[in-house]
């Protein structure tokens, strides 16, 4: 399958975009190479409204908010996971709307085993855009139904970009906010030990199970009209990287993250070779993991890794 990915997004940051009768769209004035065109908060809801990731904490998008909401009551601030361009804005946007914010948990709250094994070892760094004040009113569990008037959304656990991840399914219109779990303009970070590499690969499989979801709205970026087929591709994706990073360590062995990033990903702006080694020290951790590779020391991002 050939690169399915559309960087042709070109919203009007601020102005609400009806989406489905239940979702609206409004993109914060924050984009970046690492957010691309800014981040995406949802409406969901007519007459009474949920909040989808309110976004950074930027008094314009919460300005632009208040207007799209227009008067509307607001029953739920919902939140896929605590980075600083998701999440803080749920806090003010809570105290204007006297509404609850919901979420899986702290920021490190489903870190798995491994993880906190190895972030005991040695530092792994990956602090890197985590709002660490994040602590939601009502915790959502995978499954859980979050209802309001004349809509619904459904829960669906998907740690890996963040242990905290969710995606959630607006019921009865085969759409689902993928958060930055899946998007259409580039592959996810996952960035140890907050990001996680198997945890985000048995989220993939999750999410590829789900065929009867027609259509995703992401964090960043526009909609995904195949969602299975994006899937697919990503976690083909995914898979091929380790490949590379195989082949990569049996010409240059004892090389670290950094040096190998810079090898494998020739044909990305270079502004973004700190976070492509991000991704491949998570892919190192679980080669490691799987005793496909070793370390010259306990793990760490700046360690240099060879095959077994």
């Amino acid at each position: 399958m050939s690169d399915p990915f559309d960087r042709t997004h070109n919203p009007i940051v601020g102005q609400p975009l009806q989406l489905l009768e239940q979702v609206a769209v409004v993109t914060a004035p924050n984009a970046s190479p690492m957010t691309f065109t800014g981040t995406q908060s949802y409406l969901i809801g007519t007459d009474s409204l949920a909040i989808v990731d309110p976004g950074p904490e930027d008094a314009a998008h919460f300005d632009a908010l208040i207007a799209a909401i227009a008067g509307r009551p607001v029953s739920h601030i919902v939140v896929t996971h605590s980075h600083v361009d998701h999440s803080p804005l749920s806090r003010r946007m809570s105290a204007a709307l006297d509404a609850p914010i919901l979420g899986f948990g702290t920021t490190d709250e489903g870190r798995s085993e491994t993880m906190e094994r190895l972030a005991a070892l040695a530092d792994l760094g990956g602090a890197e855009g985590k709002d660490v004040d994040f602590v939601p009113d009502h915790r959502i569990a995978d499954g859980d139904i979050i209802q309001g008037d004349g809509w619904a959304l459904e829960a669906i656990h998907t740690p890996g970009h963040l242990s905290n991840h969710l995606c959630f399914a607006v019921t009865g219109t085969g759409a689902v906010l993928s958060g930055d779990h899946v998007m259409g303009w580039a592959t996810t970070m996952v960035s140890p030990p907050d990001g996680d590499l198997r945890s985000y690969m048995n989220s993939m499989e999750k999410m590829a199970r789900r065929t009867q979801d027609t259509v995703y709205f992401p964090g960043h970026g526009g909609a995904i009209n195949d969602p299975v087929a994006m899937v697919s591709y990503q976690i083909n994706h995914r898979k091929s990287r380790e490949v590379q990073i195989l082949e990569t360590l049996a010409t240059f062995p004892a090389s670290t993250p950094i040096q190998l990033a810079q090898k494998i990903y020739t044909d990305v702006d270079q502004r973004l070779i700190p976070a492509a080694a991000r991704n491949v020290f998570a892919h190192l951790i679980d080669l490691s993991e799987r005793n496909v590779v070793i370390a010259d020391r306990p793990i760490a991002p700046d360690g240099q890794f060879s095959l077994k």
